[in-house]
């Protein structure tokens, strides 16, 4: 692939006393593409988004960002650059509505004097913004924007978290374990949405155990294996039994994934 990587890592490496959690670990995720991330427990796919997500600073190695190098302190920092990350736990606040979970952390504040020094809150504004991204996403099957996030089932709140992550990140999203706790039919909205998300130009991470979701969206799969990037395969390529077998390392992956 010629396309310079929107994000890409070289070389991380991360230690927990004696545990190597990243050792020599690369990634690349290129413009426009879901990358799904898979690798068995303890593999250091945790550990490699949080590197990328600046929940964890790594001991070594470099991270880009549009090709420039990027250094992040916290997460906070991350998102700021535009890599916005959804969590497993979703990081919502149940008893908030959905417009103050859309908003968490960079709410709007009235025009003029109202906002600049009684720092009132532009909830109209806000509650439209919300009310378009939801849109947007198909997710208009949540009525009021204003209703607390714990009235919400599982695939509805997991869509909240996908459209604040797409409404706010302007460069790459990240997805932990999307499905993990929904079910079949929640599961299908959910990756319709990813796939919506990716379908506006929006590059997505997605880190899932749920191979026939990583294979049915997955444009290529990054296989994690003992803290390093293994290989790289395209899913129209190769099985969900090769990709399990590659990760596992009951077989070696051809030559050429290992360069990608």
């Amino acid at each position: 692939m010629t396309k310079q990587p929107i994000l890409s890592a070289h070389g991380l490496f991360k230690r927990y006393g004696r545990v190597t959690a990243l050792d020599n670990a690369d990634f690349d995720l290129y413009p426009g593409e879901i990358l799904a991330v898979i690798g068995d427990n303890g593999a250091g796919k945790s550990s490699l988004i949080k590197a990328l997500s600046g929940a964890v600073r790594p001991d070594e190695g470099e991270i880009r960002l549009e090709g420039k190098q990027v250094q992040f302190k916290t997460p906070l920092e991350a998102r700021d650059a535009g890599i916005e990350t959804v969590y497993q736990n979703l990081a919502l606040s149940p008893a908030l509505s959905i417009t103050d979970n859309m908003f968490l952390g960079r709410e709007l504040r009235k025009p003029g004097f109202m906002g600049t020094v009684l720092r009132k809150l532009d909830h109209a504004a806000m509650d439209k913004f919300a009310r378009e991204k939801l849109s947007e996403l198909g997710l208009m099957t949540i009525q009021n924007i204003n209703q607390s996030v714990e009235t919400l089932s599982g695939g509805q709140r997991q869509g909240v978290a996908v459209a604040r992550a797409a409404a706010f990140g302007s460069k790459v999203v990240i997805l932990d374990e999307p499905t993990a706790a929904l079910g079949v039919k929640e599961s299908r909205r959910v990756l319709e949405l990813i796939l919506d998300v990716r379908s506006r130009g929006m590059p997505i991470v997605l880190i899932s155990h749920n191979m026939p979701h990583v294979f049915e969206v997955a444009d290529r799969i990054h296989i994690h294996r003992l803290g390093k990037r293994l290989c790289v395969i395209n899913p129209k390529e190769y099985t969900m039994s090769d990709a399990v077998a590659f990760m596992t390392g009951a077989k070696e992956p051809p030559k050429e994934t290992m360069a990608a």
